[in-house]
């Protein structure tokens, strides 16, 4: 059985192993934001102090309660947990507590994502709570309906101040007033194979012909198609654990793929049977990284949480979600990406498949990442980026990786990729 680690060469094993040489390295970011003199005489606050009302708090016998929304699920859980830890070490004055609900994506489990229409299966009734609290909270009647779980007293049902999220499950495009407010540092993003007890030291090339290997998404089923054809594909859904179980007690998959960001997270590595490198098949936008998503005028809480920010990480989700976001993809159409910072440079690229994997479509594109002496002195108007905000990171970097992502989508698109992308659509749609 492989490690669960990245593939060499890939821009991010030695990263995570602190390893020399000549990578390119970030400056640790900044606790708070630098602010000019005119956003002082707008926000009230001096340079450099803590969040308006936030000192005071801290000094009170009663502190601040920061709550924080979630999916249910034990993964969601475990991720959430991890970014609430990294906030309590960071802010040892602050409380934290942890609203879970389920979303329209938990509930509808027997359809296969590509096929249910909706923009924001995993997101909207987080963001539902997280508008909630900005226009004061529900009613009673409103509480009553309300189609989520709580692990919260009745008192502070409704009042979320920020959502944690596995950014793939992000859309481009947020909803008017929410952004995503940190891109925690990235977990493995390649894709991992379980396989049936049976087929225990097996890979996908020599499990038998005609085994039915398990997987939700639209992007794998095409690439491996591709690269595997005496293999069938079968749609499978569900939380981590109730696919484990359906792998093990159906008797119906020989397989199953997965992200190994996840399976990492919930300590299951020793059920990994083979991790899937680029030329096999690349992964989603965003896998394997965390989005905390906040409402976009809350600058005490976008201080708060832009303390997470990964610099590597957050470049390479901004190029991958551009290209993504110009091409107009999601989980109808199989597009995926690969991503890495060498030597100052940023390298992606990117594919469209079609639902077959019989036609396909990938380049590389890379861009100088240029790192300014400091951080520049706060927001723009418009500080979003595919619907992030890094205050605290330097905006030239950023705007060079919304190119990157931007240029090679139109490149793809001046090849021929819109065709490939709108037959894969239609058919997705028929079916």
């Amino acid at each position: 059985m492989e490690e669960l680690s990245p593939p060499a060469g890939s821009g991010w094993e030695s990263s995570r192993a602190g390893a020399g040489g000549s990578r390119f390295r970030w400056p640790r970011p900044r606790k708070l934001v630098r602010r000019s003199s005119a956003q002082t005489e707008k926000t009230g606050r001096s340079p450099g102090s803590l969040p308006r009302g936030r000192a005071a708090e801290e000094n009170s016998p009663k502190m601040r309660v920061i709550r924080v929304g979630t999916r249910k699920s034990q993964l969601a859980r475990i991720q959430t947990d991890s970014v609430v830890a990294m906030l309590k070490t960071l802010n040892p004055g602050l409380q934290f507590e942890i609203v879970a609900m389920s979303t329209t994506g938990d509930k509808i489990l027997d359809t296969a994502l590509s096929k249910i229409g909706e923009k924001s299966l995993f997101t909207k009734e987080l963001e539902h709570a997280l508008e909630k609290n900005d226009r004061g909270g529900m009613d009673g009647a409103e509480v009553g309906a309300a189609a989520w779980t709580l692990l919260l007293p009745p008192s502070h049902l409704s009042r979320v101040d920020l959502v944690v999220h596995s950014l793939k499950d992000l859309p481009t495009v947020l909803p008017p007033g929410f952004t995503i407010g940190a891109v925690c540092k990235r977990e493995n993003p390649y894709d991992a194979v379980v396989f049936h007890p049976k087929f225990v030291g097996k890979t996908l090339e020599t499990l038998p012909e005609k085994s039915v290997v398990g997987t939700s998404s639209l992007r794998r089923a095409a690439q491996l198609q591709r690269k595997f054809p005496h293999l069938q594909f079968k749609s499978i859904r569900g939380n981590l654990n109730t696919r484990l179980q359906k792998l093990d007690e159906l008797q119906e998959f020989s397989a199953i793929i997965l992200a190994a960001a996840g399976l990492q997270r919930m300590g299951w590595q020793n059920r990994v049977g083979q991790i899937l490198h680029p030329e096999e098949c690349m992964y989603a936008v965003g896998q394997g990284a965390l989005g905390v998503e906040v409402r976009a005028k809350d600058q005490d809480i976008l201080d708060l949480v832009g303390t997470l920010h990964h610099p590597e990480t957050l470049l390479c989700c901004i190029a991958e979600r551009a290209f993504l976001k110009h091409l107009e993809g999601g989980c109808s159409v199989p597009v995926a990406v690969h991503t890495a910072i060498q030597d100052g440079q940023l390298y992606l690229t990117g594919g469209v498949w079609s639902l077959d994997g019989s036609e396909s479509m990938q380049e590389t594109m890379q861009a100088t990442i240029h790192v300014p002496a400091q951080h520049e002195d706060g927001p723009e108007d418009d500080p979003q980026l595919v619907g992030i905000t890094a205050q605290n990171i330097p905006r030239a970097a950023q705007l060079a990786a919304e190119n990157l992502g931007t240029s090679l989508a139109n490149l793809l698109l001046n090849k021929g990729a819109k065709n490939i992308l709108d037959v894969a659509r239609q058919l997705n749609d028929a079916h």
